[in-house]
């Protein structure tokens, strides 16, 4: 379990292949942009990869950082950078992100972290994310995997859980969308879309 704290267990996986690495942005997100819904703003995108919604969002206007713990992805990131998405990537364990960062985010971007960081932390990652958004911020989260099968990672995650978690933290559920059409084929029936606010101070 104490491996997954640790940037060398991440970079191992990227070196054989990660096989969560869709190579392209998120469909859901693709579809959450093009609707207009969220104006641009100060994004973070947790366990970011190699940027692809990362980049997908600076494209669009947003102030972007992108946060991974592999040296793999956040080189990938750099080498991926377009000069019409500038995207500030950070190298870092999420917990050890600097107090600068915190409430100066209008966005927390969710996919593929939560189930990533070993379960007994999920209550700091909580945290994390309370502290890293403006009061009204909006956590976005694609939930994954959704299911009771047992080791990680991925570690199973529920969204009730999250629910918990943040609604002890003054954040209120906007939405809830189960099992969204446009979620990744493989993936359809593991995933949630769950959008949250933080209350204002």
């Amino acid at each position: 379990m104490s491996d997954v704290n640790s940037p060398e267990f991440w970079e191992a996986i990227y070196q054989r292949g990660a096989p969560w690495d869709l190579g392209t942005p998120t469909p859901v997100f693709r579809r959450l942009l093009a609707s207009g819904e969220f104006e641009p703003g100060r994004m973070i995108v947790l366990g970011a990869g190699r940027g692809y919604d990362a980049r997908m969002f600076a494209r669009h206007g947003f102030e972007v950082t992108a946060v991974d713990f592999a040296a793999e992805a956040a080189d990938a990131m750099r080498t991926l950078a377009e000069s019409d998405a500038p995207v500030e990537v950070v190298q870092s364990d999420l917990f050890a992100l600097p107090p600068t960062l915190s409430d100066t985010f209008n966005y927390v971007l969710e996919y593929t972290c939560f189930c990533a960081i070993d379960p007994a932390r999920r209550p700091a990652y909580s945290d994390l994310v309370s502290h890293l958004l403006k009061p009204g911020g909006s956590y976005i989260a694609l939930l994954f995997p959704i299911w009771d099968q047992p080791g990680g990672p991925p570690f199973a995650v529920s969204p009730q859980e999250l629910m918990g978690l943040l609604s002890e933290r003054g954040f209120e559920l906007q939405r809830r969308q189960a099992a969204p059409p446009d979620s990744v084929s493989p993936r359809r029936q593991f995933e949630e879309l769950l959008i949250f606010q933080l209350g204002a101070l």
